[in-house]
């Protein structure tokens, strides 16, 4: 009997070690008792300065995304280096933008709270607020991130999808971060806003196999005006281009009619269209409606934001967002 009693206190201590972190995650309106006001506060901020600023709605849901990918949704994107090895510094991250965006709200929430509402938090309601207040779609967005302090640039290299990859790649790298293939499709439709450097691309447009020809996979009329109009050079790093051709602004499904004419930017849009399963979950899209599309992709967003999450004494609230031991 004494040996039964053992081994059901043993169970049940077991059973309280798995079930503590569970009730540790992420909870809705986390700051209630501590912060009543926080997420009003991202709110109203980014409802005073988006409209100045259109476009860092895109800039700002690409950081989360990038955040995430890396050490899990924890700030680490936002850690400035003075020997230029964070992920800031990683190839990826060169053209991500709203790093001050992202600091101006931390600095309005510090006076207001300080030491209380976590970088991480801030870019995973900001990133929702502006896709909202420009017409795209909501998400719930629980609370509760802590912010990592190790950022390396290298994790950042090996993580983040880059727009050249095949569809092995982006199977592989979603995967590693507990995401499926309609997570890939859902998310990779974030592409309908914003634009790309041409440096992202024109290895398509002149020297896909290093022989100075075109990717056969992009339509032939979409690669000649890009190369006239836009990137007349292989070299051209400066010269921005629309995802999403002439809907950049509009959270909409026209991203994913294109991936079917063969004029998605990137390899990595291409890609969608070689794998049956992906390539089925873009015409399901397609034959339903853009509220089908908001719906699908807010469940991918709440999924996302939830990658690898620090909660409770697993990590901290810095005071500044770019400084690792604020």
């Amino acid at each position: 009997m004494r040996c039964l009693t053992t081994v059901a206190l043993s169970l049940s201590l077991f059973l309280v070690g798995l079930v503590g972190p569970i009730q540790a995650q992420l909870q809705m309106n986390f700051y209630a008792n501590t912060c009543p006001n926080a997420e009003k506060i991202v709110q109203d901020f980014v409802s005073n300065h988006i409209s100045n600023a259109p476009s860092l709605a895109a800039a700002l849901l690409r950081m989360h995304f990038h955040d995430c990918f890396v050490r899990g949704c924890d700030g680490s994107v936002l850690i400035n280096s003075t020997s230029g090895n964070t992920e800031k510094d990683a190839a990826p991250n060169l053209t991500v933008r709203g790093f001050g965006f992202i600091e101006a709200i931390k600095a309005v929430l510090e006076a207001q709270c300080p030491g209380i509402v976590s970088c991480a938090d801030i870019i995973a309601l900001a990133s929702r607020d502006a896709i909202v207040f420009t017409g795209g779609p909501n998400w719930s967005v629980p609370t509760g991130r802590r912010d990592g302090r190790i950022s390396n640039a290298s994790e950042a290299l090996a993580n983040i999808p880059p727009p050249t990859s095949n569809f092995t790649n982006l199977q592989t790298l979603f995967a590693n971060q507990g995401l499926d293939l309609k997570d890939l499709v859902l998310l990779s439709g974030a592409h309908t806003i914003g634009v790309s450097h041409c440096s992202s691309f024109t290895n398509r447009l002149y020297n896909f196999t290093g022989r100075g020809d075109k990717d056969p996979a992009l339509d032939s009329e979409y690669a000649a005006n890009l190369k006239s109009r836009k990137c007349p050079s292989l070299k051209d790093n400066t010269t921005i281009v629309e995802m999403d051709p002439g809907s950049r602004k509009t959270f909409d499904l026209s991203y994913y009619q294109l991936l079917l004419k063969r004029r998605g930017l990137f390899q990595s849009d291409s890609a969608l269209t070689t794998n049956p399963t992906t390539l089925s979950n873009i015409n399901q899209i397609l034959k339903g409606s853009v509220e089908g599309f908001f719906f699908e992709f807010a469940k991918s967003m709440e999924k996302m934001g939830r990658i690898n999450v620090k909660t409770g004494s697993a990590g901290v609230v810095r005071k500044q967002c770019s400084v690792a031991n604020s």
